[in-house]
């Protein structure tokens, strides 16, 4: 599997393929390509939400912020 990137082109997007990969497969310019597309998800977006704390977030941030400066202190 190659991982490409998307950039605008004009009124449409491109996809830049990495030079190395692009030379291990003998692409070259103007030559037709098949792909398929499969959007990379972030891993950190399947968590969100995932996990239940009896504590709300913010609750959590300010007792870590409190127990580290207990220790830096």
């Amino acid at each position: 599997m190659i991982i490409a990137k998307t950039k605008k082109w004009g009124n449409s997007i491109g996809l830049i393929i990495p030079k190395e990969e692009a030379k291990k497969m003998h692409i070259g310019e103007d030559q037709e390509i098949g792909i398929e597309v499969v959007k990379k998800e972030n891993p950190l977006r399947e968590l969100f939400g995932a996990l239940k704390f009896k504590k709300s977030t913010e609750q959590l941030i300010k007792e870590s912020r409190k127990l580290l400066e207990s220790k830096w202190m």
